[in-house]
């Protein structure tokens, strides 16, 4: 626990680093310039058609007509409100994704310079391993999530299963990056094998974290007239989330990888013979 502890209160020191929340409002960046670009290029073409198909919907106009709205006004609206709800949670999936891929890299490149200057880096995985990693470790999560979704009938478990499996693919996912650059595939099999509880631990805490944006992202939906103001704030959220995430993972396995090389030297040490023993 004491690694994890001291992992934990270095992440949160990082977190108010200015680089780091440069790199937390890069994804509102990335949305302003998506919407941007819809805006110009595709918005129009789509509301005229969600519009016209809103009023070609014989119950829509009756159920318009009741309210005492006019079709034309009330089917541009409700077009308006329909395109914002499908096209956001795609911008901002995307956004973050992009974060992801670049961010992590950035954050295991500050703990790494600022703390471990001197850690050799054996280059274990490059990006595509890393890619590869995390495309089948999303995809073991997802069949995890399928399968067990029967068992969220049963109220405990809702709140305990899908927790867990997201903390299992963060464990794997963040692990294995803070681990890529530094750690040889040997070093970073025997760093997983050894700290897997702990390490799962912390994913599973990040998993919890990661639940806080959403509550804003459905206040957004719920509370219409804050949607513009909601959103941008989940985004950032869910960006801090990501890079504390990384920040502590980052500490946490290149400080485990530290002590393994710095237990390896000493075992190395003491079976070696004395300098005037040796041949």
């Amino acid at each position: 626990m004491h690694m994890i502890l001291d992992a934990l209160w270095r992440a949160v020191t990082d977190c108010l680093r200015g680089r780091v929340i440069a790199w937390s409002l890069f994804p509102l960046l990335l949305v302003a310039g998506m919407a941007a670009l819809v805006g110009v290029f595709w918005w129009d073409a789509a509301a005229a058609s969600v519009q016209a198909w809103l009023e070609a919907a014989s119950w829509l106009q009756w159920l318009w007509g009741l309210m005492g709205q006019g079709t034309a006004s009330a089917s541009a609206v409700a077009a308006a409100v329909l395109l914002v709800l499908v096209i956001s949670p795609v911008m901002v999936m995307v956004a973050l994704a992009i974060v992801a891929v670049v961010m992590t890299p950035q954050m295991v490149a500050l703990v790494a310079e600022r703390r471990f200057p001197q850690l050799q880096r054996k280059q274990g995985a490059g990006w595509v391993g890393s890619a590869l990693w995390a495309l089948g470790s999303t995809a073991m999560a997802l069949l995890a999530l399928v399968l067990s979704m029967p068992l969220w009938l049963v109220p405990p478990l809702v709140l305990v299963l899908p927790p867990l499996i997201w903390g299992w693919l963060t464990y794997r996912v963040m692990a294995f990056d803070a681990l890529a650059e530094h750690a040889s595939p040997a070093e970073r099999q025997t760093v997983l094998a050894t700290h897997r509880y702990r390490l799962l631990l912390m994913g599973v805490v990040c998993g919890y974290l990661g639940a806080a944006p959403s509550l804003v992202w459905a206040s957004g939906v719920v509370f219409a007239a804050a949607f513009w103001v909601l959103i941008p704030v989940a985004v950032w959220i869910y960006a801090l989330v990501l890079a504390f995430s990384s920040l502590w993972f980052a500490h946490y396995g290149l400080a485990a990888l530290h002590s393994l090389r710095e237990h390896a030297a000493l075992d190395a040490g003491q079976v070696a013979p004395p300098a005037d023993a040796r041949p």
